[in-house]
């Protein structure tokens, strides 16, 4: 996996919104968000960051097919093509760990989030 997939998977992680939640419904994450991945281990890119737009509390990722929710408490739980991600967000920011693999080689790290 690329390390450009797995920076807007972690990402997503942080901006993916509850799947079951109304049409129209605004969520208290919704908004554009600058998010910050840090490898710790393995051989993937040793850090990203990307900018996303979470509206109506899902998560908008450019070539990346996301899946994933954020509970009510601000818990994130998120995967996406073999990567998987997971942490806590709280008002504007948000912080978390998240694990994949480049070229077959495990990676992880952290990621953290603002919103802007």
């Amino acid at each position: 996996m690329r390390f450009g997939r797995i920076a807007a998977f972690c990402a997503a992680s942080v901006l993916t919104g509850t799947l079951a939640a109304p049409a129209l419904a605004q969520s208290p994450y919704d908004g554009n968000w600058q998010v910050v991945i840090v490898t710790k281990s393995g051989t993937c890119e040793p850090t990203a960051s990307s900018m996303l737009t979470v509206a109506d509390g899902r998560i908008t990722a450019p070539g990346a097919n996301v899946s994933g929710t954020i509970g009510s408490g601000g818990l994130v739980k998120v995967s996406i093509n073999g990567a998987y991600a997971n942490g806590q967000l709280s008002g504007n920011a948000g912080s978390g760990k998240w694990n994949g693999a480049s070229a077959g080689i495990p990676c992880s790290g952290r990621w953290e989030a603002s919103r802007q």
